[in-house]
């Protein structure tokens, strides 16, 4: 029926909640986070909407606009205000006493208002600053957000208009809109917003952001922050974003310029430092041209008295180091902090002991490049017309050495029994997800110990212990295996397992279980006793062997390397799988002079997720890598390195 609703003023104080309002339920809808905006807008504009109100005894239930009565309430409380007070009157609509339809009245109130269009929200926020001539600090006020956030929207509300009419014609999409606020001008975005239409292209958000690169630098990029001093000394343009971060240096001719000069320093820098005969710049290290070079490497030297007591000195201190990084309770900020010092002592131990040779370092040089993490400097490069057409045995020495077994990955005790037990885990996960095996291999063990007396029994008694398994890292390892287990353990069917219930009532339950369920929980309470295991030789253990390659292929199906493993790595190792296993000799190269913990992201982001600029090889290598003992199929078997082995110092090669 339709309700004659009749204006009424009512102060503040006589408001209380109505038992109808449809979000009565809700108190959380109510708290102070939930109402900042709306409370900041009726402090600024005043109350917008008449509350929906009706007669309760001598006050008045609000029975639609809750959020706005909460809101006033803490107007009210706010002793340092004086626009609201408890007597203040504020307008709005009676329900009659004998309406049957309250409910049906709140509800309509909250759920007939469409939210507003977001394109529609952008340009309102627009529209307040150029007309209104309102600030990004007075707009945040009156709506109770952050200057951040209404920057963030007026950005968006300030993009070309023939773009703004796109997205709201649902030509483009709202996200391929926003990705040219990548660029303060309106022109520019217009120009890619033409040329890609021009050109029949789908508009979508990454080919947006591609064309726009092409027209300036962000300041926020490495770039950007790179060169943006120097920039602005000489007299750059820049277009001026209301978010500092995403102005844009448009010359790109000038940054380019600018990073030459400043990789050129860099280079020339190291050149006279280390004694080289030459240095270059290019911002863009170019491996087809590259190819062509030589380099030459550091050989070894015999120390000084003095630089021979520093080396003994710090070979004693790695081996304490060693032990440090061997204790299970240490956390991972305190591991890296070793980490690091062990990197710092190995590579001063090299300063000491190799040298680059007077012949090297006449033909050799410098050259300065721009990488991900900023100027790389590659050292000892050998210009093609600078070659040796043939090597003198007097001057291969260091040549050879790049050639041995230099910083050959060796797994220490230590880093096999963590591996033990990740790979033991990865094999509970597969014999949970292989329940016929699991079940096959169970009573196969069962009966074989009883029939070839390989084992001795108590008359029929079975028994099964749960392995326990110890591990250093035990929260860091890739968690695959632990998840595939979890989802498995919630497969099961435990209807039967109920302590409460005789065992004789429990087995009875258990029986009346379909074959496929007893499977399932046979293969899982299997999986639990998996221990602590590398790749295994079949004329040892054949069973176990066959069994492991048909359920467990590829291990990589339970577990990846991460952090936590390459963590364990020295730097020389990483850059060694990167170049020759993965067959990402470029990268390798760029990352030389990186810190390990520079490489370890990288490993871990690579791994994890591997780059779309892989090809199909280098993707393959990296979806099946995994250190050589835990791959099934494997033929490795396993070097015990003892763990207080005298270290050596790693001979690095500068990048």
């Amino acid at each position: 029926m339709t309700q004659t609703l009749k204006p009424v003023s009512v102060a503040i104080g006589d408001l209380i909640s109505h038992p109808a309002n449809v979000r009565a339920k809700s108190p959380e809808t109510y708290d102070s986070e939930n109402i900042a905006h709306l409370k900041a807008s009726i402090l600024a504009l005043g109350l917008l909407q008449p509350l929906l109100v009706q007669k309760i005894d001598c006050k008045y239930g609000v029975l639609a606009g809750g959020r706005r009565h909460a809101s006033l309430v803490e107007l009210v409380a706010d002793k340092a205000l004086k626009a609201f007070t408890a007597k203040t009157k504020i307008e709005c609509r009676e329900v009659p006493a004998d309406c049957d339809v309250t409910t049906a009245l709140s509800l309509a109130e909250n759920i007939t208002q469409a939210p507003m269009n977001a394109i529609d929200e952008f340009e309102a926020f627009a529209r307040m600053m150029e007309i209104d001539h309102q600030t990004p600090e007075t707009i945040a006020k009156t709506f109770g957000t952050t200057v951040a956030a209404v920057k963030g929207r007026l950005r968006y509300g300030l993009i070309h208009p023939d773009i703004r009419a796109a997205a709201r014609a649902k030509t483009i999409t709202l996200d391929a809109m926003k990705a040219f606020a990548d660029h303060p001008s309106q022109t520019v975005q217009k120009d890619v917003y033409d040329a890609i239409l021009a050109a029949g292209e789908y508009v979508q958000a990454y080919t947006i952001r591609n064309a726009l690169k092409s027209r300036g630098v962000q300041v926020s990029d490495d770039i950007g922050q790179f060169v943006r001093e120097e920039y602005e000394a000489r007299g750059g343009a820049v277009a001026r974003d209301l978010l500092e971060e995403h102005s844009v240096l448009e010359d790109n001719a000038m940054v380019e310029a600018i990073m030459i000069d400043k990789l050129t320093a860099a280079a020339e820098t190291t050149r006279a430092e280390m004694g080289f005969a030459w240095s270059d710049a290019m911002v863009r290290y170019d491996y087809n041209a590259m190819a062509e070079y030589g380099r030459v490497y550091p050989g070894p030297v015999e120390p000084d008295e003095v630089g021979q007591k520093r080396v003994e000195e710090i070979q004693q201190e790695l081996e304490r180091l060693s032990m440090e990084m061997e204790d299970e309770s240490i956390d991972d900020d305190a591991y890296t902090a070793l980490s690091d010092k062990v990197d710092a002592l190995e590579a001063e131990a090299t300063t000491l002991q190799e040298a680059y040779s007077d012949e090297d370092l006449t033909r050799s040089g410098v050259i300065a490049s721009w990488g991900h993490n900023g100027v790389t400097l590659h050292v000892g490069m050998v210009r093609p017309e600078d070659k040796p057409s043939a090597k003198p045995a007097a001057t291969t020495q260091g040549a050879d050495r790049a050639g041995e077994a230099e910083d050959e990955i060796v797994y220490p005790a230590s880093l096999q029994d963590d591996l033990k037990v990740e790979r033991a885990m990865a094999l509970g996960a597969a014999l949970a997800q292989n329940p016929e095996a699991a079940l096959d291999l169970t009573l196969f063990k069962l009966v074989s110990d009883i029939f070839a007396h390989m084992n001795s029994t108590y008359a029929i008694k079975v028994s099964a212990l749960q392995e326990y398994r110890n591990h250093a890292k035990m929260d860091e390892i890739d968690p695959t295996s632990q998840e595939q287990m979890e989802a498995a353990h919630d497969a099961l069917d435990l209807s039967w397992h109920d302590e409460d219930r005789a065992p004789a009532e429990q087995f009875q339950l258990f029986r009346a279980l379909d074959q496929v369920q007893k499977a399932k929980l046979v293969a899982y309470a299997t999986a639990t006793t998996t221990q602590p295991c590398l790749a295994r030789e079949r004329n040892r253990d054949s069973l176990m062997h066959d069994l492991e390659i048909e359920i467990m292929p590829d291990i990589r199906a339970h577990w990846t390397p991460n952090a936590s493993l390459f963590n364990r790595f020295k730097k020389a190792w990483l850059l060694k799988i990167l170049s020759e296993d993965l067959g990402l000799s470029q990268e390798a190269v760029a990352l030389s002079s990186s810190s390990k913990k520079e490489i370890v992201a990288f490993c871990d982001k690579l791994f994890a997720e591997p780059f779309a600029t892989l090809s199909d090889e280098q993707r393959e290598k990296v979806a099946s890598w995994c250190p050589p003992m835990m791959q099934t199929t494997a033929a490795f078997v396993p070097e015990v390195v003892a763990s207080k082995a005298k270290p050596k110092s790693s001979k690095k090669k500068a990048a």
